[in-house]
């Protein structure tokens, strides 16, 4: 991943909380959202989506992005507003954020 380790990297992260049963629902209509994305975003370099295992229902969304316009530009698209407002009918909570990388620690393979 080119330049996502640099200082300043930019980054979303999504705090998801879907409803009891939404978990299988929810992580397709984010996949789905997040192939749309890297076919269509200028600025997406790549997503994940972690699951809690002590808390299913619970959900953590993040990726590099190459500016604040670019994050901007995808927050404000049709495309956006109509992913959340199909998730948020499956989730109880979700907490959008930008964030920037301040210090990042790369461990190697001693094997």
């Amino acid at each position: 991943m080119a330049g996502a380790s640099s200082r300043g990297q930019l980054w979303t992260l999504g705090i998801w909380l879907t409803q009891s049963g939404q978990e299988d629902a929810f992580q397709t209509a984010w996949t789905e959202f997040a192939q749309w994305t890297a076919e269509h975003q200028p600025g997406a370099l790549e997503a994940y989506l972690l699951q809690d295992p002590q808390q299913p229902q619970r959900f953590f969304s993040f990726g590099p992005w190459e500016s604040s316009e670019a994050i901007q530009a995808w927050r404000e698209s049709p495309e956006f507003g109509a992913f959340v407002g199909k998730v948020t009918q499956l989730c109880d909570n979700f907490q959008p954020n930008m964030l920037h990388l301040v210090s990042h620690v790369e461990w190697r393979s001693n094997h």
